[in-house]
């Protein structure tokens, strides 16, 4: 039984990976300030980040998994742990700027990306800080995470539309791509960096393939056992306003991951588990006011 540290662990990615290795008979710790929420099964160590104390130097962890923000939240973290194992750092497909060669390798530079800003820049920075103090340490980039917990107004839109019977407003012909990764996989393939230890220590990790946004809300509708109805928008009104994804279609290179875990939930499937999860949990997503600016501004 591997004792496991993972930051956050009350909300989405950082909450469901500690729910995941809960499930899997692991002692798993969660840092955080508690005003959340706890998961079952989980040992709480709470504390700020940032003002840790001697919170952690009691316990040795096999295994950091840390959803760091920025470069300040990975020196903290590690000033403050006195002995552990693996470290792993969810990163993000944002540190690739837009004006990058698609696919994005492992190793296209890094940069602003003017859909992400500062988000982008911080995290690319969050890697610099930890691969500087540990070369051996692990960094996963994800494009868009999807699953069970997501409190991301995403899916969860399209949902809404759906359940509400709402024809579905979708950007120009529907022809953009976008990448997707379950959060479950994204579990699995910590599971397999953790088994094989390999000698690459970044990793782009997302579907295999990228999917158009028209057939992602086909699927967003038919997992809710309905058939949807488009109103195509071709003006120049912002795409946020109504759509829960910038106007930006990128995918990256996940050759590496692939080789490693050539398996994928399916779409289709991870987005009816999402809806079964979503329904009974509506007060956890954080939702926009996207029906009514289509109402107020789109219906004719």
């Amino acid at each position: 039984m591997k004792t496991i540290l993972v930051t956050g662990g009350t909300v989405f990615v950082s909450r469901y990976i500690a729910e995941y290795y809960v499930g899997q008979g692991m002692e798993v710790y969660v840092l955080n300030r508690n005003t959340k929420e706890q998961s079952g099964g989980v040992k709480l160590i709470q504390a700020d980040r940032h003002n840790l104390g001697n919170a952690l130097q009691d316990i040795h962890f096999d295994v950091v998994i840390d959803t760091a923000y920025n470069a300040a939240d990975v020196n903290a973290l590690l000033d403050g742990l006195n002995s552990y194992g693996e470290y792993i750092l969810i990163s993000s497909s944002a540190v690739y700027p837009e004006s990058g060669i698609q696919p994005f390798q492992e190793k296209e530079r890094l940069g602003v990306n003017k859909f992400w800003g500062k988000y982008g820049t911080d995290k690319i920075e969050a890697e610099n800080a930890l691969l500087s103090r540990n070369p051996k340490a692990y960094v996963l980039r994800p494009p868009y995470l999807y699953g069970k917990l997501n409190n991301v107004y995403r899916e969860a839109f399209v949902f809404d539309c759906a359940l509400s019977d709402r024809k579905f407003y979708l950007p120009k012909d529907g022809s953009m791509k976008m990448q997707f990764f379950h959060v479950e996989d994204l579990c699995k393939f910590i599971d397999v960096i953790l088994e094989k230890k390999p000698a690459e220590h970044i990793y782009n990790v997302g579907n295999k393939e990228a999917i158009s946004i028209r057939r992602w809300a086909e699927l967003c509708y038919a997992a809710v056992g309905k058939t949807v109805e488009f109103v195509n928008v071709f003006d120049d009104t912002e795409q946020r306003n109504y759509f829960p994804f910038y106007d930006y279609e990128y995918y990256l290179d996940v050759r590496k991951q692939h080789e490693m875990m050539p398996e994928e939930k399916d779409i289709a499937e991870g987005l009816k588990e999402a809806l079964v999860w979503y329904k009974d949990n509506m007060d956890k997503v954080m939702k926009k006011p996207l029906m009514e600016y289509i109402d107020q501004t789109l219906v004719e």
